[in-house]
């Protein structure tokens, strides 16, 4: 990161009455010179379909954490347990990601976690969540290359991973340099992937319970073993919420597609609403099926911690249990994908990232630029050179530093998640203390104010429980401090630009609830307004949990 950072210099009648009677109330129809030039210039594209938004808020959720980590949760907890954790974990969020759909779906922007800090408490805070978030997703992508090749050493042993990490690297730059649509499309069918896969494990699971297959009738035997249903009580269950919280992290980045949603009103209410059920039947079921399949004394839960060790991941044991041999072979491909997935997203949410701090004046002038495919592909240079550092780095032998690195990014995730809450928590407060009514956000998250503060605790819990293995038994310095310098470092970016650009904090009644809201893009014609969105029969009576109050 430059030195220099800190100096940087046919719409349905509805709908049309809503965005006119807000433009009316809040806006000015005048436009300035400066917001005819901006309209002038290359811009990101509205390209994202509904499928598309909803296969990548499905397929956030489901990565290595699910396939490789989740089986440590059973070791720490037992059976009963890690079930707990992840409802707990789970239900955090839920809550963080409604909190970012109604702040979202109303400024439908690329980059919620910059934009919304400092539109809704200080610049400042904003420049520091949109970096870490940046660093956050860089680093994963060069972490993401190592893996790469790790996996495909499975099969081809004797030949270099080098190869295929460049390989991995040159596939999700050329995804994401084409255009937004070849983002999309990728991340269709790779997250179609990773959610058939789950399907099948869990109807191979039920049968191996049943003995069905695998010869063997197992039902809830391994839920009255020694240290089941619950291992080690609630330290056991805060150890394995720990595991649970990194493993869901990705979900949010279904706010930064907003800012190319073709139908952000539909489409990302939609996608934020598939997040419960999804957490429910994806996650959930895949523990409990875990927890019945396979004894929470199994060495192998508690060593299957990297891509490695797919042979030994608690998917490929239940598959094995049920007979199928070549299981290994399957989850591996699988992994395989899922990597690629995470790194070609975290291309895309970099550059999104790293184009609204350029436009801000947070970052260099030229990472603004747009290409005519709706690309911002110097961002998009200037991230994939940072992350291939990275992956330098880890061939370089000096595993020490390369680990710092990657712990260093991991605690940035459960950083910029509270920030989503507490963005949360003053744009309502400043809707409210401005007059407007609730009945008119496009999207309207459930269970407020219980749900940000619900979730900033947990998190802070999480945040300040991830350093208990380096203290207890044994004080490691250097893990504690690789651990936590993700805090320090948002320190320093946030009060660094503040010292510099001597910024404040934004009164409530000064928030700005007018510029760049789905209203007034609506209105400008700058977002294509669809017919409203007829639910399935069965989403009817499921509605109510996100229905508007009156």
């Amino acid at each position: 990161m430059p030195s220099s950072i800190f100096n940087i210099g046919s719409p349905t009648p509805e709908i049309v009455r809503q965005s006119s009677e807000y433009e009316e109330k809040h806006t000015s129809s005048a436009e300035t010179p400066e917001s005819v030039q901006e309209h002038s210039q290359p811009r990101l594209q509205r390209k994202l379909k509904s499928r598309q938004m909803g296969m990548i808020a499905i397929g956030g959720t489901i990565g290595t954490g699910l396939f490789i980590g989740s089986g440590s949760t059973l070791s720490y907890a037992g059976p009963a347990g890690s079930l707990v954790a992840y409802l707990v974990i789970g239900s955090m969020v839920f809550f963080v990601c409604t909190s970012l759909g109604e702040m979202s779906t109303f400024i439908p922007t690329p980059d919620p976690f910059n934009h919304f800090a400092a539109r809704f408490m200080d610049p400042s805070l904003g420049f520091a969540f949109g970096w870490n978030y940046w660093y956050s997703w860089m680093v994963t992508v060069g972490s993401e290359l190592v893996a790469c090749g790790l996996i495909v050493q499975f099969w081809l042993p004797n030949l270099t991973g080098i190869i295929w990490s460049i390989i991995a690297l040159v596939v999700m730059f050329l995804l994401n340099a084409i255009s937004v649509k070849g983002y999309g499309e990728s991340e269709f069918w790779m997250s179609s992937l990773k959610v058939l896969t789950v399907f099948v494990f869990l109807i191979v699971g039920i049968l191996t319970v049943t003995g069905v297959t695998g010869g063997d009738y197992i039902g809830g035997r391994n839920w009255h073993v020694e240290g089941a249903p619950f291992k080690d009580h609630v330290v056991g269950i805060l150890k394995a919420c720990i595991v649970a919280a990194f493993s869901f992290q990705g979900t949010e980045i279904i706010g930064v597609t907003v800012g190319e949603s073709a139908n952000p009103r539909r489409d990302v209410p939609r996608a934020i609403r598939s997040v419960f059920w999804r957490i429910l039947f994806f996650y959930i079921s895949s523990i409990l099926i875990i927890g019945l399949v396979i004894r929470n004394d199994n060495e192998n839960l508690a060593n299957a911690s990297s891509v490695s060790d797919v042979a030994i991941s608690p998917f490929t044991m239940v598959f094995q249990k049920a007979g199928a041999g070549w299981a290994a072979h399957i989850m591996n491909a699988i992994v395989l994908v899922t990597i690629l997935s995470a790194g070609n997203s975290g291309l895309y949410a970099c550059t999104r990232v790293m184009w609204v701090l350029a436009k801000e004046g947070k970052a260099p002038r030229w990472f603004r630029k747009v290409t005519k495919g709706g690309v911002p592909f110097w961002a998009l240079v200037f991230t994939a050179l940072w992350s291939t550092m990275i992956f330098c780095i880890s061939l370089a032998g000096n595993q020490k530093v390369y680990m710092f690195l990657i712990n260093l990014s991991g605690l940035s995730g459960m950083v910029f998640w509270v920030g989503i809450a507490l963005c949360h928590w003053r744009f309502r407060r400043a809707y409210i203390a401005q007059g407007y009514d609730l009945a008119d956000l496009p999207y309207k998250a459930a269970f407020f104010p219980f749900g940000p503060i619900y979730a900033c605790v947990l998190l802070t819990i999480i945040i300040i429980g991830q350093g208990y293995s380096t203290i207890w038994p044994k004080f490691d310095a250097l893990s504690f401090v690789s651990t936590y310098l993700a805090l320090p470092l948002f320190l320093i970016f946030w009060l660094g630009w503040k010292y510099t650009k001597k910024t404040q904090w934004v009164k409530l009644m000064d928030i700005d609830l007018t510029t760049g809201t789905l209203m007034e893009l609506e209105r400008n014609g700058e977002v294509e307004i669809f017919p409203p969105d007829t639910p399935w029969s069965w989403r009817k009576y499921l509605r109510w949990m996100h229905r508007k109050s009156d």
